[in-house]
């Protein structure tokens, strides 16, 4: 294949997805592979088999990587860079590999606003690429939402990265759905009337704890009022309420605009429900894309300055 330009990659803890993209960030081709947490020590090998028939005829292709691929269980640890964080000094920190030719993108840590360390790995390419594809972010102060199995709330000014914290939302849905008497029967597909629900009754009483909500997962089952197999609907709607009830709550003052919320259109759209239930409107971008973005940012960047 003779028209990519560079290699992208997102190599987490369970997924490995590598792109092959033009010059100016557009995929050609894709392939997946084992996560950081199965590879081993062979990512080398990994990497070169899976890229094999991208670099026939061609000579090497040079790769950016994000994610666990740097970090301890990786194929090399790359250093997190502090907040305050310029988009510029990511770039800088990338650790290389292979002569040169692999990049790896490093996290971000920062003290949060509880006073209490942070990090995230990963995502940082998201936060970037955001930044390309979403002009007003870069302007005042912006609030970012990254949802996932461990959702990040980021803090933008002018496009410099200031802070973040952390919450394990969807690891938390993920342990009390399949571990847990709280759900006993899995539902067949998504239940927005559930999702609703469970959003609503959390909305109804915002400020009494999370922990003392929970067990109306079970308890209305048991009072016939939810029925069994839309439990998880329903767990995920006060999980994903006291979310972003919390978080909003949390940054309030502190920011301008509509919140932008960047990750699978399945999570942001759950997200975005939530918000727009409670009355606050928001963005969507599409992580795949924010990623590519701001990894082909960071493959310019690297070039330019090696």
């Amino acid at each position: 294949m003779s028209d990519g330009q560079f290699i992208a990659g997102d190599w987490g803890t369970s997924h490995l997805r590598l792109f092959l993209c033009d010059a100016g960030g557009a995929t050609r081709d894709a392939v997946s592979g084992p996560g950081a947490a199965q590879a081993g020590g062979r990512f080398a090998s990994i990497f070169a088999s899976l890229t094999a028939r991208w670099r026939t005829g061609q000579g090497e292709l040079p790769a950016v990587l994000c994610g666990m691929v740097g970090s301890t269980l990786g194929w090399i640890q790359a250093p997190y860079v502090s907040c305050p964080a310029q988009a510029e000094q990511i770039a800088a920190a990338c650790v290389s590999l292979e002569g040169g030719g692999v990049r790896v993108v490093p996290g971000l840590s920062c003290r949060n606003r509880f006073d209490a360390p942070d990090y995230l790995r990963g995502e940082e390419t998201q936060i970037l690429g955001a930044l390309g594809l979403s002009t007003p972010l870069r302007h005042g102060r912006r609030l970012l939402c990254l949802p996932g199995t461990h959702t990040k709330w980021v803090l933008i000014e002018d496009g410099c990265i200031r802070e973040f914290f952390s919450a394990p939302t969807g690891e938390l849905f993920a342990v009390l759905r399949d571990h847990s008497v709280l759900v006993r029967e899995h539902g067949v597909g998504e239940d927005d009337q559930a999702f609703d629900k469970g959003v609503a009754d959390f909305n109804a009483l915002p400020q009494v704890s999370l922990l003392h909500r929970l067990f109306e997962v079970r308890s209305r089952q048991l009072a016939g009022e939810l029925p069994s197999p839309a439990a998880s609907a329903y767990l995920s709607g006060m999980l994903i309420a006291s979310d972003v009830h919390g978080a909003l709550r949390a940054m309030s003052g502190c920011y301008t605009g509509t919140p932008v919320v960047v990750g699978s259109s399945k999570l942001t759209n759950l997200y975005s429900r939530v918000c727009a239930l409670g009355g606050c409107d928001v963005q969507e971008l599409d992580g795949v894309d924010a990623s590519l973005h701001g990894l082909a940012w960071v493959q310019r960047m690297t070039a330019h300055a090696a």
